[in-house]
């Protein structure tokens, strides 16, 4: 079941601007294959809301701090009611201190367009656009762009840094990993 799927970054990263909570379906680029609306009932719910009702465990449509504390407990991660409260109380529009579908969807929404924002920078910092990776020679052009003088050298120490695999290269999840 989709719902299973749910990974989360630790809650200590959790701010208005710094959110960390991924739900790799939703950005999937996968879509229905047909256009037809179903006849088997009101079709599916955006994975938003399939996230959102798993973590509302009591089913009222709201998120409270001992919801969010359970869901992290389920994943082996320790939360306290206090950061629970504050990561709630970081996208709550209504001041109930508890988060509905509609301040989720919001942070949801925000995730994903901070993923745009970081294909964009990754696709800038590439040789040769598409290739899939960022390389020394990549990285000093860029530098050299926003005014700041490098070696080839110097990048090649920088991409050493950040490069888990060894490959000499930074791919796209080592970018995003340097950059979170």
């Amino acid at each position: 079941m989709a719902i299973s799927s749910i990974a989360v970054i630790p809650f200590k990263w959790f701010t208005k601007t710094n959110f960390k909570l991924n739900f790799p379906l939703l950005h999937s680029k996968h879509k229905p294959t047909s256009s037809k609306p179903s006849t088997s009932g009101p079709g599916p719910r955006p994975l938003a809301e399939v996230a959102f009702r798993h973590l509302d465990v009591d089913g009222d449509g709201k998120i409270s701090c001992n919801e969010l504390q359970s869901y992290f407990a389920s994943i082996g991660e320790y939360m306290t009611w206090n950061d629970a409260r504050s990561v709630i109380g970081d996208f709550d529009r209504d001041g109930d201190e508890l988060l509905e579908l509609g301040d989720f969807e919001r942070m949801v929404k925000g995730e994903e367009e901070e993923e745009e924002d970081l294909k964009r920078a990754f696709e800038m910092f590439e040789g040769e656009k598409g290739c899939g990776f960022i390389e020394a020679t990549g990285l000093q052009k860029m530098f050299g762009r926003l005014g700041y003088v490098k070696s080839k050298e110097e990048c090649m120490a920088m991409i050493k840094v950040f490069d888990v695999d060894g490959d000499g290269v930074i791919d796209y999840h080592e970018f995003l990993r340097m950059m979170t």
